[in-house]
């Protein structure tokens, strides 16, 4: 309750200094509150794959920590005898993790925030001790204490994304190491690992972040080439100013310049948000689709000699088979408040209004940019390619007449057996037995797949069996 109460003044304290989205953002990245940040602005930071810098992980924790453990080796090469007989290195790295620990708990510390600190833990213990601190080893290390804390994080996008951009960019500058390759000036080595280090873990991200989230920010590299150094150079040197001067009330310096930071970022996410065809829909790809790419990912990472090619052969078939990806031609909400059926513009809603998480889920999965009002002015023309009723509420029910044997209706209210004998119909009592329904017309007929059957016999999802009502 404390450190609430903490993270929530410090909030208020950066909203008071820098209003507006700017100061929302420079609160979201100290103290994780991000009430304060418009929607427009979280739809630009979304469409111009900035948004990841909102969220405290392994960028913010990682300049941090960076710019804490340089100052203190800076401050000890200042005299000749910290310089000389101090182990610096290992007395930067522990100032660093106590300042990481101190953001850790600033922040609130979400999933995203304990995955990073665990990384840069990791990697700060192996300077205490001499050892070298980025490696596939340390990787390895940190993903495995984060998956004994928290098994779960397996499967989600935030872990995929975070140790696939990790193992990346570890993998590839240790070949540049390893190479010894003298191929570009010194003087121009920082602009080519900046732009090196976003191409390699743009390209590490985007399929995971494509398969869950179903969009592509088409231009996220040139924005985030254009705004994620400034993170490093500016702003959370300036968080760190702006920290230790705030028991002085002299905060207000430190947030100035990383409003000036900020305000940058910011215009950038706006513009490139607002080029055409800023972001694009992708298809969700089947269940198998992201397990092979993962696996030729780590084959091409990890494997020793001319096999590891083989690895890019594999990821190269998981994205042309993600192409090949059958969508359902009918969708049944689990509970019949919504249908929806596949056309040549896109899928069809039968309702404008109502169920809009479950039509949003719908068209994201279908790679489909349109909103439930665009989607819904379809339905006219899917009922006549077809044989579909939707009858929505008691009145559309009680008005219904009867049903031909080839049709299919679906009602989100009990419909009356003697109406509806001819055909299948999907309504409240049967959809409780299976779930959400979706099916493929085939031709020998309608290829069903129920919500139930993928989720399997558990405890928490067993229904009774059912009686004659309920067929």
């Amino acid at each position: 309750m404390l450190l609430f109460r903490l993270r929530m003044a410090a909030s208020t304290r950066v909203r008071g200094a820098l209003p507006g989205d700017v100061g929302g953002i420079a609160a979201a990245i100290t103290t994780g509150d991000r009430s304060a940040i418009s929607q427009d602005a979280l739809r630009d930071l979304r469409h111009s794959n900035l948004a990841h810098l909102l969220a405290i992980s392994g960028l913010h924790m990682g300049l941090l920590s960076s710019v804490v453990f340089a100052a203190i080796r800076l401050l000890f090469a200042l005299h000749p005898f910290t310089a000389m007989h101090l182990p610096s290195r290992s007395i930067a790295a522990a100032v660093a993790l106590v300042a990481a620990t101190g953001y850790l708990a600033l922040s609130g510390g979400n999933v995203a925030t304990e995955r990073a600190y665990i990384m840069v833990a990791v990697a700060l213990c192996a300077l205490m001790i001499g050892r070298r601190a980025i490696s596939l080893r340390a990787v390895a290390v940190a993903a495995t204490i984060v998956l004994i804390l928290r098994p779960e994080a397996l499967l989600g996008p935030g872990f995929q994304m975070s140790f696939a951009a990790t193992t990346g960019l570890v993998a590839v500058f240790s070949w540049i190491r390893d190479a010894e390759a003298n191929l570009i000036p010194r003087r121009l080595r920082p602009v080519a690992a900046v732009v090196l280090s976003s191409a390699i873990a743009g390209a590490a991200t985007a399929p995971i972040s494509a398969a869950h989230f179903n969009t592509l920010a088409h231009y996220g590299l040139a924005a985030n080439l254009l705004s994620v150094p400034l993170m490093g150079i500016l702003v959370i040197p300036a968080a760190v100013i702006a920290l230790l001067l705030a028991p002085l009330g002299l905060e207000n310096i430190g947030l100035w310049a990383m409003g000036l930071g900020l305000h940058w970022i910011l215009g950038v996410a706006e513009i490139v948000a607002a080029l055409p065809g800023a972001q694009g829909h992708v298809t969700s790809p089947n269940s198998w689709v992201l397990p092979l790419l993962t696996l030729g990912f780590l084959l091409l990472v990890l494997w020793q000699g001319r096999l590891r090619w083989s690895g890019a052969l594999m990821m190269t078939a998981a994205l042309v088979l993600w192409q090949d990806n059958d969508r359902p031609d009918v969708l049944i909400a689990d509970n019949g408040t919504l249908v929806g059926v596949m056309t040549l513009q896109g899928r069809a809603l039968s309702k404008s209004k109502g169920a809009g998480f479950i039509a949003r889920n719908w068209l994201e999965n279908d790679g489909d940019g349109a909103d439930q009002i665009r989607a819904a002015a379809r339905w006219t023309a899917a009922k006549r390619s077809l044989p579909i009723i939707h009858l929505s509420g008691k009145h559309a029910v009680a008005q219904f007449t009867g049903c031909k044997f080839e049709q299919l209706v679906v009602a989100s209210v009990p419909m009356d057996k003697d109406r509806s004998s001819d055909c299948a119909v999907y309504d409240p009592p049967r959809l409780r037995v299976t779930g959400a329904v979706a099916l493929h017309q085939t031709s020998q007929g309608w290829h069903v797949v129920t919500a139930r059957e993928l989720a399997g016999n558990r405890l928490w999802n067993r229904q009774r069996k059912r009686g004659r009502d309920d067929q």
